[in-house]
């Protein structure tokens, strides 16, 4: 049986497969960029000084097409659960050891945003729950406005659905759930 044009299944046991598989591996290894070595050893020192694993951040650099040079961090990510609470102790003490990144903040109501700061440089009030889409992206839009900051080099961490998303909304380079962020690297 002959697959039709666009047939992806995997597995086609046709004539001519050995070809198609070497054809299909050239291409890909093609599209794979060689970068050079110095290259590489600036990347690996670029992910550890946002504190991220390098295979992490390689694939956020790729789909944003840019370096990284920020985080936006909700309240929850940070442990912040009610009024009142400080940024949970380790994660202040991880965001302290970025380099050479912006760190911005949401705070879910009832939290003010200033108890985010620090370890954060500045907070704001997060999107209602469940507000309109038009309206979480154009607050969303408003901060990175006031920040100067290109959210498309932005990082989100959050912890909840609801939080991701931001992600779609403000155009970030891409999301980590606060326990992958927080994680020790390896």
């Amino acid at each position: 049986m002959t697959a039709g044009i666009g047939h992806n299944s995997g597995r086609v046991d046709e004539p001519g497969r050995a070809f198609r598989k070497f054809a299909w591996g050239k291409a890909r290894a093609q599209l794979l960029p060689k970068l050079p070595i110095e290259v590489v050893r600036r990347r690996v020192l670029r992910a550890k000084e946002l504190g991220l694993p390098y295979k992490t951040y390689a694939g956020l650099r790729a789909a944003s097409g840019d370096d990284l040079i920020g985080f936006l961090f909700s309240s929850s990510a940070l442990g912040l659960r009610k009024a009142g609470q400080g940024v949970d102790p380790a994660r202040a003490a991880h965001v302290a050891t970025l380099r050479d990144a912006r760190t911005l903040g949401l705070a879910h109501a009832p939290i003010p945003p200033d108890a985010m700061c620090p370890p954060l440089e500045v907070a704001y009030r997060a999107p209602r729950a469940l507000a309109p889409w038009t309206e979480t992206r154009d607050q969303l839009r408003e901060v990175f406005a006031a920040q100067k900051l290109p959210s498309s080099r932005t990082v989100l961490i959050c912890e909840t659905e609801l939080e991701l998303e931001w992600l779609s909304a403000a155009r970030m380079a891409g999301a980590l759930r606060a326990d992958q962020f927080f994680a020790p690297l390896p």
